[in-house]
């Protein structure tokens, strides 16, 4: 069932302890306390800001695709949603969305899903995972490539057909949008933000996203 839960969030941008714009393509990686809040601002409209959740304190604990759509019953992301980890714990609960829904199921662009999806000669562009990677590579040991798993695609809109399938169609965010997430232990944040150019799910055109943090 396609949710759409747009609620508005009552905090200002002044009272922000970080403030940062993630340019189109680049990567990002950040540890949250308990309590703190993360906005991600889709700035310009239909930008892809695939992300990963790890519990810092144990990053093999990290987010899973398939402990929270069965918790929540539903296969998309919204206000009210709990984001849970491969124990079923909670790392993250979203308490503001003004984009309405978020995709769990499409997973990250790789160099491989690449040439499989579209065509050999795009082997070399510029993915997700290899943003990733990159991000996991600048943090300490206790990240690897094993730490990859089934991401979160927030702003992107992946459609199930009816015999199953899925579909990568034209995004429902705007400018200016925004999800904001509670930590709810210690968590370690990782965004690619997507610069994907072969689908339409940032409208052929990745463009910044902002992240902003509050204490509470």
């Amino acid at each position: 069932m396609a949710v759409f839960n747009r609620v508005e969030s009552e905090r200002s941008v002044e009272n922000a302890i970080y403030n940062k714009t993630i340019l189109a393509g680049d990567g990002w990686m950040h540890e949250l306390l308990p309590g703190q809040v993360l906005r991600i601002v889709d700035l310009e409209g239909n930008q892809a800001a695939d992300t990963l959740i790890y519990n810092a304190d144990h990053p093999e604990d990290h987010y899973s695709a398939v402990a929270t759509v069965a918790a929540q019953q539903n296969i998309y992301l919204t206000t009210g949603s709990v984001l849970r980890s491969e124990s079923g714990n909670k790392l993250m609960t979203i308490v503001a969305d003004t984009c309405g829904r978020h995709d769990t199921l499409g997973g990250s662009c790789s160099a491989q899903s690449n040439t499989v999806r579209y065509a050999h000669e795009k082997l070399h562009m510029h993915n997700c995972r290899d943003t990733f990677m990159l991000q996991l590579a600048k943090h300490d040991e206790s990240y690897t490539k094993r730490d990859l798993a089934p991401n979160i695609n927030f702003f992107m809109n992946v459609p199930v057909t009816p015999e199953g399938g899925l579909e990568f169609a034209d995004g429902v965010s705007a400018p200016g949008r925004y999800v904001e997430l509670r930590s709810e232990c210690r968590t370690m944040v990782l965004i690619s933000n997507c610069p994907q150019l072969n689908n339409p799910c940032n409208a052929y055109n990745p463009t910044p996203v902002q992240v902003l943090i509050w204490d509470k």
